[in-house]
């Protein structure tokens, strides 16, 4: 019975040994298993090994996950810098408006040399050439004398054939627009200092649009503007100012302020371009009617506070074509208060009334410096008396 005991016990050591072993073989299988990486081509983590938001992790322990680092997302892109436009080169702009202001002055042209190249002259024909004169607002001394000076040539030259009596036209047309005046513009520095461009006018003529307009007309000539909003009675004037010059890059001096003074934010923008090194400073100014002698005084001061700092080069008014000879006695008034030295004619393509250019300057003893024909950003141009008279016997 003890060798059997013995025996018994040897068998039960035995076994437990082998036992172990077979579960410690086991236990190194699968943690293997659970390292392994897969085999190429062999299928992807099943749906219980994806974490709640869908990342890709390994179960370590039941109800453990451990996610992958996440993916860095790029920053986006910095916005595109605004694009700035290249205005139009006058010399451009001056053969597409003489052709606008053909159109638009037919009647007259087509009417005079109709009338001239009858081949009969008798007084009633030339009272026909004076009332065709008036109604294109030339003017009462204007017309006489532009009458006047026909029926001698014709006596003398006796020209009846329309290519003469054209000749005979153009020449006293042109002698009376005056192609001797002076119709440059203020826009180089002088004595170190930018040149001042004042522009005034009375309500709706466009002054805002025309000053937005010239800052293309020099930018195009590549010179450096600054523009100042001065009109602060009206609260898009600004913006609209300051949307003019961001389209060629210009900056534009304004007060955050409604009902700024106006003279004060003229003061900075002139100041401001002289610290910019600018070659011209324009200053827009709110729209007055020139019977108002508050608002005239105004002006005048807004002028007076200018030349504090420097002296005013130039000062245009806008003059709606469209008003014929009512503006004469507007220009004669701001001419009186502020000094003009040169006319903006805007609107000039809708009215055959172009005798209004030779009226204002006879009536101010200023040239028109600039037209505008149209709409668009580039229809301001610099007046050229040739085209001008061409454009209305064409």
């Amino acid at each position: 019975m003890t060798y059997v005991g013995i025996a018994v016990a040897i068998l039960v050591v035995v076994g437990g040994v082998i036992l172990g072993l077979l579960r410690g073989r086991g236990r190194s299988s699968v943690e293997d298993e659970r390292e392994a990486p897969p085999l190429p081509g062999s299928p992807g983590p099943s749906d219980a090994d994806l974490a709640p938001d869908g990342a890709i992790g390994t179960i370590e322990h039941p109800g453990e996950v451990v996610e992958e680092e996440p993916e860095v997302v790029a920053a986006p892109a910095p916005a595109p810098a605004p694009t700035v436009e290249t205005p139009e080169a006058p010399a451009g702009r001056l053969r597409r408006l003489r052709a606008r202001l053909a159109r638009s002055n037919s009647a007259l042209g087509k009417g005079l040399l109709a009338l001239l190249a009858g081949g009969s002259l008798d007084d009633a024909a030339w009272e026909e050439v004076e009332d065709t004169l008036l109604a294109a607002d030339l003017g009462v001394a204007a017309t006489t004398e532009l009458v006047a000076a026909l029926r001698t040539r014709v006596a003398v030259e006796g020209a009846t054939d329309e290519a003469g009596v054209r000749r005979m036209l153009r020449e006293e047309l042109l002698r009376l627009v005056d192609p001797a005046m002076d119709r440059s513009l203020a826009d180089e520095r002088v004595d170190g200092r930018p040149a001042c461009i004042l522009v005034v006018g009375v309500n709706g003529t466009g002054k805002t649009t025309t000053v937005g307009k010239l800052a293309r007309v020099l930018v195009a000539q590549d010179k450096d503007v600054v523009l100042g909003a001065a009109d602060t009675f009206r609260a898009a004037a600004a913006d609209q100012l300051e949307t003019w010059g961001g389209r060629v890059g210009v900056p534009t001096i304004r007060s955050e302020r409604d009902g700024a003074d106006p003279a004060a934010v003229a003061f900075d923008a002139v100041k401001a371009a002289a610290e910019l090194e600018a070659d011209v400073v324009i200053i827009d100014t709110a729209g007055r009617l020139q019977n108002k002698v508050g608002l005239m005084d105004e002006l005048g001061k807004v002028k007076r506070v200018i030349e504090k700092q420097s002296p005013v080069d130039e000062v245009l008014l806008v003059l709606d074509a469209t008003t014929g000879q009512n503006g004469m006695r507007q220009a004669e008034v701001f001419g009186e208060v502020v000094g003009i030295t040169g006319i903006v004619l805007t609107k000039l393509d809708g009215t055959a009334k172009g005798g209004i250019v030779v009226a204002v300057q006879r009536g101010l003893g200023v040239p028109v410096k600039l037209v505008g024909l149209g709409e668009g950003p580039d229809d301001l141009a610099p007046f050229d008396p040739e085209a001008f008279v061409d454009a209305i016997l064409d």
